[in-house]
């Protein structure tokens, strides 16, 4: 599992509560799409992206889904790794896993679609060079770039 992870340069962990099971006893599926919510905005605050809708652009989720690998049961820890893989002109894509503490393994993997909206004038944007310069400082450069 800490193998895996270094390719992610955000982590977090979250504590998984009794809550977040459901009939079958394991986390439900909803819960893995709230950690890469979770995730998401840790990668935003640390590239420096903002999320308070007070610049031109912010991010705006178009696109996701999950690949559901091992159940997870309370009580644990998630352990989500998160990086960008892809940036286009007007929209970046990324990769949330999402790791079992408990057993030490990977349990499941979102995958999204975000694109830079300007909310004034409610219409899709270029993405921010300050976007960029974050992205590229918290992945080191090896992002598959096309169209931009």
């Amino acid at each position: 599992m800490q193998e895996q992870l270094k390719k992610y340069p955000v982590r977090i962990q979250i504590p998984v509560a009794w809550g977040d099971m459901d009939a079958a006893a394991h986390v439900n599926n909803t819960v893995y799409l709230k950690w890469g919510e979770t995730a998401r905005i840790a990668y935003f605050e640390a590239a420096g992206i903002d999320i308070g809708f007070k610049s031109a652009a912010g991010p705006i989720l178009a696109w996701q889904d999950c690949k559901y690998i091992f159940p997870m049961t309370f009580p644990d820890t998630a352990v989500v790794g998160i990086r960008c893989t892809e940036i286009q002109s007007d929209r970046l894509f990324f990769e949330a896993a999402m790791f079992t503490e408990k057993h030490g393994r990977i349990a499941a993997i979102n995958k999204f679609c975000i694109v830079p909206y300007d909310f004034q004038k409610l219409v899709k944007v270029e993405i921010p060079e300050a976007w960029l310069r974050g992205i590229e400082g918290l992945e080191g450069g090896e992002i598959k770039s096309s169209g931009i």
